[in-house]
């Protein structure tokens, strides 16, 4: 049984390598999840292989700016079956569409750590606006940036066909994301 699988992307999506050289993500603490629901039963998945470009300073959020591209290829819900489903047409696409990706056009503080990141999002030939919240933590030298947020996976052309029926496949797609940082300057 195929099991939807719905973008994190963000875009999925917040930080990742960096733009400024001194700024760069540990990967083995860093995570791009995603929560589908198939028949009610909540279905987890990530993306294996992502890469992004980070310039970020509190001080400077006008000059600031986060770029992912996400491998749409590497999305796995863990069941083999399923995975080999993800990579067709009628979900990711991805020999067409090889890439997700999200832009910011925008950083906002929002107080105690706590920013929105406004930007496009893309998948599979569709552009969405997206508001990102993301809260940052700092300890020992690295900077921790944690956030969820919603999006549509049908405004995505994701799950075509048989399955854009909402009542197997839910159309919302809880993405959330954990990425570990050094060379942030302090907040």
């Amino acid at each position: 049984m195929l099991r939807p699988l719905t973008i994190a992307l963000a875009a999925s999506l917040l930080w990742a390598p960096a733009a400024f050289a001194q700024q760069k993500v540990n990967p083995a603490q860093s995570e791009i999840v995603f929560t589908s629901r198939q028949m009610g039963v909540p279905v987890d998945g990530k993306f294996r292989k992502w890469d992004a470009q980070i310039s970020f300073d509190a001080k400077k959020l006008d000059a600031s700016k986060v770029s992912f591209q996400i491998d749409t290829g590497s999305a796995s819900l863990g069941v083999p079956e399923t995975d080999a489903e993800l990579p067709k047409p009628t979900w990711f696409g991805v020999a067409k569409f090889p890439q997700a990706s999200f832009t910011s056009t925008s950083l906002k503080a929002m107080g105690g750590g706590k920013y929105e990141v406004s930007g496009k999002l893309s998948i599979k030939g569709q552009t969405r606006d997206i508001v990102v919240p993301v809260a940052l933590t700092q300890a020992a030298g690295t900077t921790t940036a944690t956030g969820s947020f919603a999006i549509k996976r049908l405004d995505f052309k994701i799950g075509e066909g048989e399955w854009a029926d909402t009542s197997m496949v839910a159309n919302d797609v809880h993405v959330r994301f954990k990425l570990s940082l050094t060379g942030v300057a302090p907040l």
